[in-house]
């Protein structure tokens, strides 16, 4: 009887690692598959993507307990989404020019990263109302911001831009303009310290940002002007039910004033 019972106990230690083993586990520990299984609070997980350089949109810190988190403008809007939706909100950073493709690849189920509704965005994604407009900012070295009142001052000069984005586009269209596209926003900002190039097109509140926490950078008076300022959410084509969903969400944070109220505090915390 000791040996029947010893290879029973063995026979389902075996059965219960197999079954652990073979559920694929996010780095949080919620099931893989944006949208579909349930987190650590059992809830159904929703998976976002943004790239977290961009603040006062999405940014890194140092929480109180000194762990890493993203948070942001766009970040306190998702949460208001997945808090509609019932859900529990995952965040996945990813590199800018690679959101398109990993939310129609299912990896993740919407994107907001100040992403504005270009053209060519329309043809690959389905987007949401527009739930907030900003300006353009060039940025440069202090002392330099004279050199710098008009678009026409840029022609020919050395700018740097993010990849994938409408100030690529903006740059693009400057005479002459040697043109730096990076990954990253810091990264566009370093080139800009080290005199690599002259300016950097940034959106108006993530250069005020930047331009707070860097010394020896400043904004100059030139203004780039681009028909797609707006902000937008984007889900994979076809999503219609969480396209509807989202878009309730955002009526209701521009009606009752959260939209104001997030980019004020998203912004206060990036001063800091």
């Amino acid at each position: 009887m000791k040996k029947w019972g010893t290879l029973v106990i063995a026979l389902l230690m075996v059965t219960s690692l197999l079954a652990a083993c073979g559920q694929n586990k996010n780095n949080d520990g919620s099931a893989q598959g944006a949208g579909s299984n349930a987190g650590n609070s059992g809830k159904k997980v929703i998976t976002l993507g943004t790239s977290a350089d961009f603040a006062p949109y999405e940014f890194h810190i140092k929480n109180d307990q000194g762990q890493d988190e993203i948070v942001g403008f766009d970040i306190e809007i998702a949460k208001e989404i997945a808090k509609d939706l019932g859900a529990e909100l995952q965040i996945k950073d990813l590199q800018f020019d690679s959101l398109m493709n990993e939310l129609n690849s299912g990896r993740i189920d919407f994107a907001i990263s100040g992403l504005s509704p270009t053209a060519d965005r329309q043809k690959e994604v389905d987007m949401s109302k527009i739930y907030f407009t900003a300006t353009q900012a060039v940025v440069t070295r202090a002392g330099e911001e004279g050199s710098y009142k008009t678009l026409d001052t840029l022609v020919g000069k050395k700018i740097g831009v993010q990849k994938g984005s409408i100030q690529e586009g903006i740059a693009r269209t400057i005479e002459d303009a040697k043109i730096t596209s990076l990954a990253k926003t810091q990264d566009i900002m370093m080139q800009l310290k080290t005199g690599r190039i002259d300016v950097a097109i940034i959106e108006g509140p993530v250069a005020e940002a930047y331009v707070s926490n860097i010394d020896g950078l400043t904004i100059a008076e030139a203004q780039p002007e681009a028909e797609d300022d707006g902000y937008i959410v984007a889900v994979k084509k076809g999503n219609k039910e969480l396209l509807d969903k989202v878009n309730a969400t955002l009526t209701r944070l521009m009606e009752d004033g959260s939209i104001d109220k997030f980019i004020v505090e998203a912004s206060e915390l990036a001063e800091k």
